[in-house]
């Protein structure tokens, strides 16, 4: 039986997830994460009832959120064509505000230990990991899993590839009172990028969108660039018209890579957005890193039985996994983004949508899961 504690770097949503799911089945479990909580983020807010039955198994009670069940998609090209389809499993709208503090309370319900604080350096010998803190705090595990997001610190210090390129994308999303319909997630191109529009709990909408560089930095500020290119697609235009911004200001992160990621890197198990990020577009990225969580947990606990023999056959199978369950997704999402970026190409892309309407359940199918099955 090998040594069960296991150090989580990152209590997002995978991080948490995978700190519940360990805890459950017997592992003492370090998170570390740099932001208290509940704290809101850049993200679509909408997940894939594919992870439905495992979140039921780690005893999650989402539906005491009251999220807003999802089952239809609307798709508009920038002049404002739209088609709709109905969505082959469904979802669920939840904002990451109430979903992580509900995580980070089960965490510790679990047993689970949260520092908060930020991991400075993290030195792997002997088959020991050290990770040293800002507040100066050390610990050691064997086992250190990574799950500190879309792009970190950790990243440009463990000399990731991804992180030595610059990448064009930056991300906006806020909250706002107004009318949209609750069973309905949107998504609609405007130039330059793509924007997700979705109820989640109490009413609120979510509106997240995904923005190049070079046609953000020529407005002074968000309200100009989505005053002047966001709106140029008249389904947003009257979306923002008709909505009340319910953040002082709205969130924004920028360099976010859908480059391709390692699924482990210096013997850190990654995670979520750390192992590899979907283009929003896709709307499945909060599932992929739910069931990764799922994914290394299970993995864990076979390394801990020895049913799996070695820290290298472990990493090995981890990546095997990793790859099997969301490598075709990334790459169908990479692929829908550089489509959509093309104003002439995705307006042939909608028109063969509009002839043949089953493709469009199709390509949702290749950008998600089949639910998950539970042994």
């Amino acid at each position: 039986m090998k040594n069960n504690e296991v150090l989580i770097i990152g209590g997002g949503l995978a991080g948490l997830t995978a700190a519940i799911h360990l805890s459950k089945i017997g592992f003492q479990i370090t998170v570390v994460e740099k932001n208290e909580f509940p704290k809101h983020k850049v993200c679509g807010e909408y997940i894939s009832n594919e992870v439905l039955p495992y979140l039921n198994w780690l005893d999650l009670k989402i539906a005491n959120l009251n999220p807003t069940t999802i089952t239809k998609l609307e798709f508009s090209t920038i002049s404002g064509k739209k088609i709709k389809s109905i969505l082959p499993l469904g979802g669920f709208g939840i904002s990451r505000y109430i979903l992580d503090e509900h995580l980070y309370k089960k965490a510790i319900e679990n047993g689970c230990k949260i520092i908060l604080d930020t991991v400075e350096t993290i030195f792997f010998e002997n088959e020991i990991f050290t990770v040293t803190t800002s507040n100066k705090v050390i610990l050691k595990s064997k086992i250190v899993i990574g799950a500190f997001g879309k792009r970190s610190t950790i990243d440009q210090k463990l000399n990731r590839n991804f992180i030595q390129k610059k990448s064009p994308w930056l991300a906006v999303k806020g909250h706002y009172s107004g009318d949209f319909s609750r069973d309905l997630v949107g998504l609609y191109n405007f130039k330059g990028g793509y924007c997700g529009v979705s109820k989640v709990e109490n009413d609120v909408i979510n509106i997240c969108y995904l923005a190049n560089y070079e046609t953000f930095k020529q407005f002074k500020n968000v309200e100009d660039y989505q005053n002047n290119v966001v709106s140029q697609n008249p389904n947003l235009k009257a979306i923002f018209e008709k909505s009340n911004m319910l953040f002082e200001k709205p969130l924004t992160i920028s360099q976010i890579s859908f480059e391709k990621k390692q699924a482990v890197e210096d013997h850190i198990l990654m995670i979520g957005d750390t192992a590899g990020l979907i283009h929003p577009l896709c709307g499945n990225g909060m599932a992929i890193a739910i069931h990764s969580a799922k994914i290394v947990s299970e993995l864990l606990e076979k390394y801990c039985n020895d049913e799996i023999k070695s820290r290298s056959e472990l990493e090995e199978k981890y990546i095997k996994e990793w790859d099997f369950n969301f490598s075709k997704r990334l790459k169908m999402g990479r692929l829908l983004s550089n489509l959509l970026q093309k104003q002439k190409l995705s307006g042939i892309f909608l028109r063969i949508l509009i002839t043949f309407p089953f493709l469009l359940s199709k390509i949702i199918q290749k950008t998600h899961g089949k639910p998950i099955i539970l042994s």
